[in-house]
């Protein structure tokens, strides 16, 4: 069925960009919010990514579903990194906070996945970018780097201080319950 939207698309069939974007928009969405998670910036850049889908369709040779939906992933990645790097937003910082000694892996039961989300939506736009590109999108520190234009140490110490930062975070969210 997707074969067949991205065949209707590059003819240009409006009906196809429409289901193609119902049946994906959520997904693509929760790319882009854990970047940029204004909720008024992350709606421009997935409508972007999304301009930027049905332009650049007509170049994707496909091979199957999870080809295509990384293929889609990876636009809207790079469209909010751009954004961040537009506005100055991608700055990376040393020590945020005064005492960053948490726990290496506090005990994070009962946190739900949505305060997770939001506890690191909270992260300074360094941090939360480093550490989604290499929790949830897999890359190397290398990689990082050179995608960010930064030094590999860059990548693992902003990795370190958002992994301190979070831990410290979820352990006042823990603490609080009690």
């Amino acid at each position: 069925m997707v074969e067949q939207l991205v065949e209707r698309i590059r003819h240009k069939d409006q009906r196809a960009m429409s289901q193609l974007y119902r049946i994906y928009v959520k997904r693509l969405s929760s790319v882009c919010y854990r970047y940029v998670p204004s909720e008024e910036d992350a709606k421009d850049v997935l409508q972007n990514s999304f301009v930027k889908i049905f332009d650049a369709i007509g170049t994707f040779e496909y091979h199957d579903e999870t080809s295509f939906t990384g293929w889609m992933i990876k636009i809207v990645m790079n469209e909010a990194l751009h954004f961040l790097r537009d506005r100055k937003r991608l700055i990376f910082v040393g020590i945020q906070e005064d005492s960053l000694e948490a726990e290496d892996n506090p005990k994070a039961e009962g946190i739900t996945a949505d305060e997770l989300h939001q506890l690191i939506s909270e992260l300074p736009d360094g941090y939360r970018t480093v550490i989604n590109l290499f929790v949830f999108e897999g890359y190397t520190h290398q990689e990082i780097a050179d995608i960010l234009g930064i030094d590999r140490a860059t990548s693992a110490s902003q990795l370190y201080y958002a992994k301190q930062l979070l831990a410290k975070r979820i352990k006042e969210l823990t603490d609080k319950r009690r």
